[in-house]
């Protein structure tokens, strides 16, 4: 892959026309309302840092830190809104004694677009996510509502987040069938430590021209070095810990294997003299469905360091290493098609060189 070293060199969002930078500002570090964001000064300094370096893609959703999140956000793009691909999430319960005030329904989906337009300040959403599946809405009725906020201008583009890979490859033929506004995004976990989703969410995405954008690409904090053997303890914990660290021991994500991941993430970050925050960012442009990570930062140096990732360029050793420390098993049906047998019966002596 090309080396990337700017934040203006734009990609194209899925099937789209849209112009992205290739790394997205995620903004849930906005407010100190979930009690370890950033305050609106320390935010601020953030966001100027990407925008002033040609980053123009920017991530929030209704309910981040309380819906502060957005309310900073409103602020801080208000002179440079049309600079600015603004994207934000609706699915999570805006009030948690109101049954209705989340899920995927049209009547969430309408209301938490006018609470993210009040609360942002701003004529219209550029791109807005499906935020998590539901599993109790059908797709006809979140597809037919969310094209129908396309026409009506207060969104341009959707995207989804956190669902079954084959609901959203069902959602995006029926949108294609019947001429609604397709999926252009797909927001998904994605990293060395979470690498479940190249079973079938990536491949999906780059069949049906979703661009990937991969959330917690650092691993909740894993991959920088941040945890170490002794906190391993604090998985037992995870159930009654509102800590950052219960909440990524809670992942399942916080293991020894994960750890040994690490490691290797650490040992060729010595190599590169860069951080362990640019090497595990980095790794996930390797990916030819990814578009633009999301980096999330609660302090200036920390996005600064994030932007560093687009200068690290790997040799095929290094990201073999890397490929090799983190591998997933296959599962089914690929355990059992890639075996030599099932090959052989496929295409007898002959080989096809497959597209990709």
């Amino acid at each position: 892959m090309a080396n990337q070293t700017l934040l203006n060199n734009y990609r194209l969002l899925g099937c789209s026309g849209l112009r992205v930078s290739p790394l997205t500002l995620g903004t849930m570090t906005f407010g100190s309302d979930w009690g370890w964001g950033a305050d609106d000064a320390e935010a601020k300094r953030i966001f100027d840092a990407y925008v002033d370096r040609g980053g123009n893609f920017i991530d929030t959703a209704v309910n981040y830190t309380n819906g502060a999140s957005e309310r900073i956000l409103g602020g801080f793009i208000k002179e440079k809104r049309e600079r600015i691909i603004l994207a934000t999430k609706f699915t999570m319960a805006r009030d948690a004694q109101n049954i209705n005030s989340g899920g995927n329904h049209r009547l969430n989906l309408v209301r938490s677009v006018e609470t993210s337009l009040r609360q942002l300040d701003t004529d219209r959403i550029d791109l807005l996510y499906l935020h998590s599946w539901d599993f109790t809405t059908t797709p006809d009725e979140v597809m037919r509502s969310l094209d129908a906020l396309v026409q009506s201008g207060k969104i341009l583009y959707v995207g989804i987040c956190n669902t079954p890979a084959w609901r959203v490859a069902q959602m995006q033929t029926l949108a294609d069938l019947r001429g609604w506004s397709p999926f252009v995004a797909l927001q998904i976990g994605y990293s060395l430590v979470e690498r479940t989703v190249e079973h079938e969410l990536m491949p999906m995405a780059q069949a049906m021209g979703l661009g990937v954008l991969p959330w917690s690409p650092l691993g909740g904090g894993i991959l920088t070095g941040k945890y170490s053997r002794a906190d391993l303890s604090s998985e037992n914990e995870a159930n009654v810990s509102a800590t950052r660290k219960g909440v990524i021991a809670s992942s399942g994500h916080l293991n020894e294997h994960a750890l040994a991941i690490a490691d290797v993430v650490g040992e060729i970050a010595e190599e590169l003299h860069a951080s362990r925050s640019q090497v595990a960012l980095a790794w996930t442009l390797q990916h030819p469905a990814v578009v633009s990570p999301v980096m999330g930062a609660r302090t200036l140096e920390q996005a600064e360091d994030n932007f560093g990732a687009l200068d690290v360029t790997f040799t095929a050793d290094q990201l073999k290493r890397l490929d090799l420390a983190s591998a997933i098993a296959p599962i089914f049906p690929e355990n059992f098609i890639g075996r030599p047998m099932a090959q052989q019966l496929i295409f007898g002596k002959n080989t096809v060189a497959v597209r990709r």
